[in-house]
């Protein structure tokens, strides 16, 4: 009998007598629904592909291929050069089977017999795959019957299909599609005929040597060329030497990946799903991205070097865009500036204001001192300066949020209270850590460390009218609203935001900040230009946007209009290129009505007013026509308070101590040489005697003195001895040797006495 028949007959004897295979009854539908891909796909809200990102370490596999995305030349290559005769056998091909029983019987070397459709048999069944030493007789057979299985219930097509994206590759690499992103860089229906010849090759011997895969593969090109040995054969070494060594298939590629590890993080059950569509736009993300990138290369002379931004919709608070960083412009590209802690400088003004309003503590008319302050605390004086080192004198609380004067908004602070103006921020979503006694009175000027995310929703929140909801970056997803700020105050600080005049003093009539649409927008600076901010809403969007250093590096010379502005500038106007955007309409309970203002005692007809008449809104029962500071109510306003403690004896001469003042705190720099730390006494009059802790160590109208640990009292006396002032200082710090040359002038110690004349 011949090796066919014999061969035939054997595997119709056992399919008689093998059970049936469970698998066998799964669809190609089954096994394609089963597949899981390494990484997890974050797709827009429109199903946009914004991000991949590895969420499987045990193998390297990529998406689910269609055959039709799988370049002619591969199919061709896999099938001339596993299985010639796919397209004829039924899963088995007997003709290739005695062929190799028959090679077996003369000891002759040949190609084994299995065909696709087997080979997919044991990819589909654990209990058929090859071991170390092969398959055995038993599970050879098994494989013949589950092929055959295979053929009456899939089509060719389905078969092939399965195998390329089934099949193990070289290394961790698991089907076409990872393959061909990671030798070659690109999707699998753009391989040609030289790499469908190279992943061809690593089917029969993944982890072979480059020599043997180039040879085998040129073996390929020949089979689809006929024989004829193409010229591409001769670099074929080269080449698959060079492919077998990329990498480029990373664990995560794309332009949303900070979104993509929040959503990831977000994502309920154990198992990372292969899609999550989130609420992002794909066209805006990839804006924000360049828009960023773009603007901060332009700054990169002046230390900055990383940024952030966030868009919110008004409405449902879902995140539109979500840029973590500045990508490869950063050295710390995988620090999230979206979600980091940092310091929002003047951004918290707005809710400040906007809580005084509501506590009927001020309008947007009223007038606020913009002069040098020292606000007496538990831990010292209290010393605030505005952005350009000037006081512009008493303006308008209008003109006061929209210049961003700092002086003004700690005024307002003391009367709100630190610990109230806490309470309402986090009313307002803000997390803060610690309590507003802790951060005193600079939290006015954004001395606690808040996130881009919680800020931007915030100002969202005043875009609300004051209803608060969280933010979401899943689609479908309904807000719940809560109150949070009087609508009545949101709406006044909202058209306070808007208003270029008000901003003019600071920003001047026509910066970066308007707009051709409605907006309301504020700007921030931290401390040493660590931060640099730009917040604002417009009718339907909220945009955020931070700019500086994640090591937390000062910035140079960046300010309100030339760091995070520009960025706020672009986003806001792509998002309204066709979209309009309204003022929001006024709530119950708000009044416009004309408001003028005086100088202090303008009794002539040519003085000038201190800002221009003009209509301002008022929360009902606030409302008045004229704003006016009079000179007696101008002294009082200024007298400084120390407390009880503090009272002084009577001085008619009026001869005081003018620096520094009561309650002073002073640190010694451990850096500076103590020999070289001075503190400089000046006093409004002359021929006065200084004197520390009772010792006389100077005379004149000023003078310097070495400082020393501890609370001290500082006197000025006349040439009588009669203290003519005093103040109490505390040096903080290490003391410095006690030598004579550095030390106080030794003078007899006289006793200080208080005279009345």
């Amino acid at each position: 009998m011949k090796p066919l028949h014999i061969a035939r007959c054997v595997a119709i004897f056992s399919i008689a007598i093998c059970p049936h295979i469970s698998w066998a009854t799964s669809s190609f539908n089954d096994v394609k629904a089963s597949w899981k891909p390494s990484d997890t796909q974050i797709l827009d809200r429109h199903g946009q592909l914004l991000q991949r990102v590895r969420t499987d370490a045990t193998a390297r596999r990529g998406q689910w291929l269609a055959l039709s995305d799988i370049s002619p030349a591969m199919r061709t290559a896999l099938v001339l050069s596993e299985d010639k005769r796919f397209y004829e056998h039924s899963g088995v091909d007997w003709q290739a089977v005695s062929a190799a029983a028959w090679a077996n019987l003369w000891n002759t070397k040949t190609r084994g017999a299995s065909t696709l459709t087997m080979q997919l048999a044991g990819l589909l069944d654990d209990d058929l795959k090859r071991s170390a030493g092969g398959r055995s007789v038993l599970q050879k057979v098994q494989q013949t019957i589950s092929a055959q299985w295979l053929e009456r219930s899939w089509r060719k097509d389905q078969i092939l299909e399965a195998y390329l994206n089934l099949v193990p590759l070289k290394g961790e690499l698991v089907g076409i599609d990872a393959l061909s992103q990671t030798l070659f860089g690109k999707a699998a229906h753009g391989l040609d005929e030289r790499e469908a010849a190279v992943a061809t090759a690593l089917v029969r011997a993944p982890n072979a040597a480059p020599k043997l895969v180039a040879q085998r593969a040129c073996g390929v090109l020949k089979a689809l060329h006929n024989s004829d040995a193409p010229a591409s054969c001769d670099a074929l070494e080269m080449f698959t030497t060079g492919a077998l060594q990329r990498r480029d298939y990373g664990a995560s590629e794309g332009v949303a990946p900070h979104a993509a590890r929040q959503v990831l993080r977000d994502a309920v059950g154990q198992t990372a799903p292969t899609r999550i569509t989130t609420s992002l736009s794909a066209p805006l993300q990839r804006f924000a991205v360049q828009t960023l990138q773009q603007h901060l290369r332009e700054l990169v002379s002046r230390h900055v070097e990383d940024g952030a931004l966030v868009v919110l919709d008004n409405a449902s608070g879902q995140v539109l865009a979500w840029v973590g960083s500045s990508g490869e412009l950063s050295n710390a590209a995988e620090v999230d500036g979206v979600t980091a802690l940092r310091q929002p400088g003047s951004t918290l003004k707005p809710f400040l204001y906007a809580q005084a309003m509501a506590e009927r503590r001020i309008t947007a008319a009223t007038l606020l001192e913009d002069s040098a302050a020292q606000i007496q605390t538990t831990s010292g004086l209290y010393i605030p300066q505005n952005y350009d080192h000037q006081f512009k004198g008493w303006v308008s609380a209008r003109t006061a949020l929209g210049a961003s004067l700092n002086v003004p908004a700690v005024r307002t602070l003391v009367m709100v209270s630190p610990d109230a103006f806490f309470k309402q921020l986090v009313r307002l979503g803000l997390p803060l850590k610690e309590s507003g006694d802790y951060y005193g009175y600079s939290l006015a000027l954004g001395s606690a460390e808040v996130s881009l995310l919680s800020l931007t929703n915030t100002y969202r929140t005043l875009a609300n009218g004051g209803q608060f909801s969280a933010t979401s970056l899943l689609p479908g997803t309904k807000p719940t609203m809560r109150s949070a700020l009087d609508p009545r105050a949101a709406f006044i600080v909202s058209d306070i935001l808007s208003d270029p005049l008000a901003r003019a003093r600071t920003f001047g009539s026509d910066s970066i900040l308007a707009t051709r649409f409605w907006s309301a927008v504020k700007t921030g600076t931290s401390k040493d230009m660590r931060d640099n901010w730009a917040l604002g809403y417009s009718q339907r969007y909220t945009v955020g946007v931070w700019v500086g250093n994640a090591s937390g590096a000062p910035m140079w010379d960046v300010s309100g209009t030339s760091g995070a502005a520009p960025i706020w500038a672009a986003v806001m106007h792509y998002l309204h290129q066709t979209q309009p955007s309204h003022a929001p309409k006024p709530p119950a309970g708000v009044v416009q009505v004309p408001v003028q203002f005086a100088e202090p005692n303008a009794n002539t007809r040519n003085a000038l007013p201190l800002e221009a008449a003009r209509s301002e809104w008022f929360i009902q029962g606030t409302q008045q026509t004229h704003f006016a500071i009079d000179n007696e109510a101008i002294k009082p306003y200024k007298t400084r308070y120390t407390g009880q403690n503090d009272l002084k004896t009577a001085n008619p001469s009026g001869v005081r101590i003018s620096n520094p003042t009561n309650g002073t705190i002073v640190a010694l720099d451990p850096d500076i040489p103590p020999n070289h730390q001075r503190i400089t006494f000046t006093a409004t009059g002359s021929g006065v005697r200084w004197l520390v802790d009772g010792k006389v160590f100077a005379s004149g109208s000023s003078a310097q003195w070495l400082p020393w640990p501890g609370r001290h009292l500082v006197q000025i006396t006349d040439a009588r001895g009669c203290v003519l002032d005093n103040i109490q200082l505390e040096v903080r710090g290490a003391g410095v040797v006690n030598t004579p040359d550095i030390r106080a002038k030794p003078r007899p110690r006289t006793a200080a006495r208080a005279c009345v004349s």
